[in-house]
């Protein structure tokens, strides 16, 4: 025991610390720090979408808050200009980098991650098509015509923020299995959102704009057989690809998808070149502390300690590296914006009975929480019974039941997708953003005090 203290306190003889520093220093796991983000982000959407509700039906701000989300803003050089609503901004542009996450998440998931052996990935693909099919076959059978049927993909996605923030609260009632099976889902329902936004959801196409997209996605996939890892070329090429896309008809944030896919997978270095380079810098390193040990002033320390740098960028891959860089501004700050600008639905109604009995908004919520109900545990079951796959380790089917109420929380996407279906029909868009709110609060509630219950009983 005293020699264990003892390499502790070598380990931290010559740390320096901020006065806080150690109160709060805490080394997380990649799975760990990705649950704790998506946690920390749902509480964070969840806050701005009250405040939205808030400015939207108060009777001072509702008007400030209509002025700012209709404010005009505009990128001019020369004759070019293109001008858009701060609302369009935030949803065709801002959201453009959650779809780039979204994106990244999906390449290194089906590379390495659970989608990356058939096996395992099998049930939580097979749970999320199912959680997709249900809910929108719901929806249109409750709206088969008009241009109501068009919202049918609203009800298909779930949002994973809010749903892993849920169940982290659970704390160590629920297996960690379990989270990995709810993450593993809502990637998969992320992927079939994108596909039916980029296949059911576009404008009318301009063959030209569609042709330059696909020059300019050829040339990013050409850096990336070339072997560039440096981020700028990537960047200037996806902002014309954004550019293309939006002119396209296509939705821009696909753009976002399109370019995450073609980030670089493979590392610079190989991890025993890097062992070996570290070695020599350690000795460089060392060798340095006879000139003065203040980095400030000892160049030669300073061009080691760089030189460590960029061997440690080498030994990652730019995937890996970009998306745990994007992922702290697209969490706490583009979904947020985005909460902000969407969620704020005008609630006075001269007769809550009419909404509540209104096709489109029933349609969604029963879709969000019947249909995602239905859809996933349905369709485990029959795979479960064909002995075509198993449960993860640890974990019952009530769980997964209880995963499957859980996923009905639809907000993020689901909001997304209302936008896209009903932008020439606000009265339809208000509706569908009621049935999401709706299906949300149910399904969060239903499925936190279902796990609760379910892991409760031996």
């Amino acid at each position: 025991m005293a020699k264990h203290h003892q390499e502790v306190n070598s380990y931290e003889e010559g740390v320096i610390y901020a006065p806080w520093e150690k109160k709060f220093s805490r080394i997380l796991t990649p799975f760990q720090e990705f649950v704790h983000g998506q946690t920390t982000s749902g509480f964070l959407l969840m806050g701005t979408a009250i405040i939205a509700l808030f400015m939207a039906n108060s009777a001072a701000l509702s008007e400030t808050y209509q002025h700012i989300i209709h404010t005009m803003v505009g990128l001019g050089i020369g004759s070019w200009k293109l001008e858009m609503s701060l609302h369009h901004w935030v949803n065709d542009a801002l959201m453009a980098l959650f779809f780039f996450l979204v994106g990244m998440e999906l390449k290194r998931e089906i590379m390495v991650g659970e989608l990356s052996d058939l096996r395992k990935a099998a049930l939580p693909i097979v749970a999320a098509i199912g959680g997709m099919l249900v809910p929108a076959l719901i929806f249109f059978f409750m709206n088969p015509t008009g241009d109501a049927s068009r919202g049918w993909g609203i009800p298909m996605a779930t949002d994973i923020a809010f749903a892993v923030g849920a169940m982290v609260l659970l704390g160590k009632r629920v297996p960690k299995a379990l989270v990995t099976f709810l993450v593993a889902l809502a990637i998969v329902d992320d992927l079939g959102a994108v596909l039916v936004i980029a296949i059911f959801y576009t404008k009318e196409l301009m063959p030209v704009w569609l042709g330059v997209a696909g020059g300019l996605f050829g040339v990013l996939v050409f850096f990336n057989i070339i072997g560039i890892r440096k981020t700028i070329p990537y960047f200037l090429i996806a902002v014309l690809l954004w550019y293309a896309v939006l002119q396209s008809g296509v939705h821009a944030t696909l753009a976002g998808v399109l370019g995450a896919f073609t980030v670089p997978a493979r590392p610079k270095y190989d991890p025993s070149l890097f062992v070996n380079r570290l070695r020599g810098l350690a000795e460089s390193f060392k060798k340095g502390l006879e000139s003065g040990k203040n980095i400030m002033t000892n160049h030669h320390l300073q061009a080691v300690a760089q030189s460590l740098e960029t061997d440690v960028n080498y030994v990652q891959t730019p995937l890996q590296s970009l998306e745990h860089h994007w992922h702290v501004p697209v969490a706490f700050f583009v979904i947020p914006v985005f909460a902000l600008f969407n969620a704020g639905v005008p609630l006075q109604f001269s007769s809550w009975a009419s909404v509540f009995s209104d096709p489109i908004m029933l349609g969604v919520t029963f879709g969000l929480v019947l249909g995602k109900f239905l859809g996933i545990t349905g369709a485990c079951w029959i795979f479960l019974r064909l002995g075509l796959s198993r449960l993860p380790t640890g974990v019952r089917f009530t769980q997964i039941a209880g995963v499957a109420v859980l996923s009905g929380i639809g907000f993020t996407m689901s909001i997304f997708v209302a936008e896209l279906a009903y932008a020439t029909h606000p009265e339809y868009l208000i509706m569908a953003k009621i049935g999401i709110l709706t299906a949300s609060l149910l399904a969060g509630a239903i499925g936190f005090v279902w796990l609760w219950l379910v892991a409760s009983k031996k």
